[in-house]
């Protein structure tokens, strides 16, 4: 799925709006999750899962081709955690479609 389908689905799912003022909607809830982000702050949808950033050290590593031993600048990585209504939810699915 990607932001299009997104935007289709709240354009048809919720009267009221035009297609630009769909798009428009889904931007301001992904730009103020990216802000909220940027900020070092959490940002927790219940029944869906909690994004976070997360400070990653230095560390040694190797290169696959050479071998060759690297240092491995620290970084910040986006971590996102499931719910676990979630997790039932799609796991559900799964069962019943075996």
């Amino acid at each position: 799925m990607t932001k299009v389908h997104i935007v289709k689905a709240v354009y048809s799912r919720v009267g009221g709006f035009s297609k630009e003022e769909s798009a428009a909607l889904v931007d301001l809830v992904f730009d103020t999750i990216k802000e909220t982000l940027g900020r070092g702050e959490r940002v927790k949808l219940t029944g869906f899962g909690n994004f976070a950033l997360r400070d990653k050290q230095a560390r040694r590593g190797r290169n696959p081709r050479t071998g060759e031993e690297i240092t491995i600048d620290p970084r910040r990585v986006l971590v996102w955690k499931p719910s676990a209504r979630l997790r039932g939810e799609v796991n559900d699915d799964e069962a019943s479609d075996t």
